[in-house]
């Protein structure tokens, strides 16, 4: 089963995962991430879902917003851990909360929260559509979504440099780091399967979602989609 496929990766790059994410985009995750929190800002949220929350890293950036309460899923629990460590460091605890859970299979009722998010976990998903319903369903009328992926350059040399990149100095710099060299093929493999651009926006449209756009960064290596749940 992919998920439990996902999990094990996951779990085993867990102590790791924070140093390479940085490493590998060289910083400049930081800077997506924080557009995509200024992108979320037009919804004004004060309650929050991070699907795929990993060790919280986009929980955390939504702060800026001061939410009353950010809630993080995830499959992986050795991944949640070190979320946790980070938000008690920064005394955060009562403000975000993570627990295990399923994008698939959202453990909330309808209409709970104000935006949905996700950042570099929709590909993740082992059910694509599903996980995008599921984050519509627990949002109220009106509420947004706001998805961060990888993407991939579209104009010459960059989409070359990028491709040689992904396929070969990632796996090599992922499997010196963390010791596994299955994650981290992993990674360049769903980037590369993954619908983006109009694909990734029909999706978003199929799931219950209107007003739909794409923010395409750093010449295209990541986009940031958002929508808005319909009445």
């Amino acid at each position: 089963m992919q998920k439990e496929y996902v999990r094990s990766l996951f779990d085993k790059i867990a102590f790791r995962y924070d140093l390479l994410n940085h490493l590998l985009s060289g910083g400049v995750d930081l800077y997506w991430r924080r557009a995509a929190v200024q992108t979320l800002s037009a919804f004004r949220p004060r309650r929050i879902l991070d699907v795929a929350t990993g060790t919280a890293d986009f929980a955390l950036a939504t702060m800026r917003l001061a939410p009353d309460e950010v809630i993080g899923v995830d499959i992986s629990e050795p991944m949640l851990e070190v979320g946790r460590r980070k938000i008690a460091k920064r005394q955060l605890t009562d403000r975000i909360r993570l627990q295990s859970g399923e994008a698939e299979q959202l453990d909330f009722t309808n209409g709970t929260f104000d935006a949905a998010i996700v950042a570099f976990g929709a590909r993740n998903f082992e059910h694509l559509d599903k996980g995008l319903s599921e984050m519509c369903r627990v949002l109220k009328n009106g509420g947004g979504i706001i998805v961060l992926e990888f993407s991939r350059p579209r104009v010459f040399p960059l989409k070359q440099l990028y491709f040689f990149y992904f396929k070969h100095i990632l796996p090599a710099v992922g499997r010196l780091v963390s010791n596994d060299r299955e994650a981290y093929q992993y990674l360049p493999d769903t980037v590369m399967r993954f619908p983006e651009g109009n694909d990734f926006l029909e999706r978003l449209r199929t799931a219950g979602f209107s007003s739909l756009r794409e923010q395409r960064l750093t010449f295209g290596i990541a986009t940031i989609y958002s929508g808005v749940k319909q009445p």
